[in-house]
């Protein structure tokens, strides 16, 4: 089975995380993980599952003034956070604007504050109505995953997003109807 995790990322959690859901797709999935900026037409071909992450901004997807922002804050001398190589390019937004039906099997995520979501918005929410709206069918409800108010990953992470790429291994197996490959 054929997989890609594309992912947005401003300061390497989201990526982190991405990576992680790879892994965590384990051996049922020949899987690519690839930076929004670098998705390609004919990226979606022939694909079992396309699992679509990024960063919680102003309390939903990323939009330029806001990754604009996130690469200001990281440039501050007091500042710890690195810049993603991508972080400056189209984010998922711009992809969604470019992109027309996604005809496969689908799975959200984000990266926010450990905070109420009520408090930070869920970027992932916005990204499994845009794939809905392009075709795509969900295979599970979005998922966030934790960053600190400093913008590193919360312990604990990174093992959570491993454990939700091999859900989702099972989930699509089982819609598939190959039960025993995940």
């Amino acid at each position: 089975m054929q997989a890609i995790v594309m992912y947005e990322s401003m300061y390497g959690n989201t990526h982190h995380v991405a990576t992680a859901i790879a892994d965590g797709l384990g051996s049922g999935f020949t899987v690519h993980v690839v930076p929004v900026e670098r998705a390609e037409p004919g990226l979606l071909d022939d694909l079992d599952l396309l699992v679509v992450g990024g960063p919680t901004h102003a309390h939903g997807m990323s939009r330029a003034s806001t990754r604009h922002a996130a690469v200001d804050a990281a440039n501050k001398p007091s500042s710890d956070l690195e810049v993603e190589p991508d972080a400056e390019g189209p984010g998922l937004r711009e992809w969604f604007d470019d992109n027309g039906r996604i005809s496969t099997r689908v799975a959200a995520f984000d990266t926010r504050v450990d905070m109420s979501p009520v408090l930070t918005g869920r970027a992932s929410k916005g990204i499994a109505k845009k794939l809905r709206h392009a075709g795509a069918s969900l295979v599970v409800e979005p998922e966030s995953f934790l960053v600190t108010k400093d913008n590193h990953l919360e312990p604990g992470e990174t093992e959570r997003a491993h454990a939700w790429g091999a859900r989702l291994a099972v989930e699509t197996s089982q819609l598939l109807g190959l039960h025993d490959r995940a």
